[in-house]
């Protein structure tokens, strides 16, 4: 029996590694993506295992139910959520000038649309637990993996709005993660710290710079790869006692240090 994963922004960046490394442990991927996949990356992907996608804006709640549809009209069932989708600000700008506008688009991406995709999931694995489609071990249904950001505890002047984003991620986790716990469902969150990605690629000779100033105790840039082991960990069955944990893939960025 074929496990599936649905992964929000599958196709590019920690997303698309994320993909491959599902793909990889022989999950089905369902992606979200507001672009269509390139073809390279298709071809790459179904060569792999089985894959489908869905356009769609995860802030947009009514692609929500076209996402899971997608996914159970293809294989019939729902293992695990990733929500990986998420945006930096279009413009860095300081607190003090930042925008309304600004402020609800990245809050509407990154904590508003995967709070209420996790909701509707949820209710999906929690429908499955009786018809003998699911594996329930332990009692255990389901997965789900936010990915957060070293930016949900550290404070960036110039993209507050990221930074209250990801903070409510963080908070999601641990609600979810309580939550769901007695339905069988795991709740846990990945925190990326610098990784190299699309997102990144504009100030890379400010980290290039922090990197080599100490920034964390392993001076490289983490890579999408290192995000996606994580992610496969938490979900493959590797911790099935484990809820509301975070994974800090962000070379000791995290540490306290005098």
């Amino acid at each position: 029996m074929t496990k599936v994963a649905l992964i929000t922004g599958g196709n590019r960046g920690i997303g698309l590694a994320i993909s491959k490394a599902m793909l990889q442990q022989g999950y089905a991927v369902q992606i979200l993506s507001r672009s269509e996949l390139a073809p390279e990356v298709l071809t790459e992907l179904q060569g792999l295992s089985e894959v489908g996608h869905t356009s769609g804006d995860v802030s947009d709640l009514t692609a929500h139910q076209r996402f899971i549809g997608d996914a159970l009209d293809r294989w019939g069932r729902i293992d695990v959520l990733v929500n990986n989708a998420g945006v930096a600000p279009t413009s860095r700008d300081d607190i003090l000038d930042a925008t309304v506008e600004s402020f609800d688009r990245v809050l509407g991406i990154n904590l508003r649309g995967p709070y209420f995709l996790t909701q509707a999931v949820a209710r999906q694995l929690i429908a499955q637990r009786g018809d003998g489609t699911t594996d329930t071990t332990d009692g255990i249904v389901g997965a789900i993996v936010n990915v957060a950001s070293c930016s949900s505890t550290m404070v960036s002047f110039n993209r507050g709005e990221y930074c209250i984003s990801k903070a409510g991620v963080s908070m999601a986790t641990q609600l979810w993660a309580a939550r769901l716990a007695p339905e069988g469902i795991l709740v846990n969150e990945v925190r990326p710290g610098v990784i190299a990605t699309e997102m990144t690629a504009g100030v890379k000779e400010k980290y290039d710079r922090q990197f080599a100033e100490g920034l964390a105790p392993m001076p490289r840039w983490g890579r999408p790869e290192d995000v996606a082991a994580a992610v496969v960990n938490l979900v493959i069955g590797s911790m099935r006692y484990s809820v509301g944990e975070v994974i800090n893939v962000d070379g000791g960025m995290h540490i306290a240090r005098l």
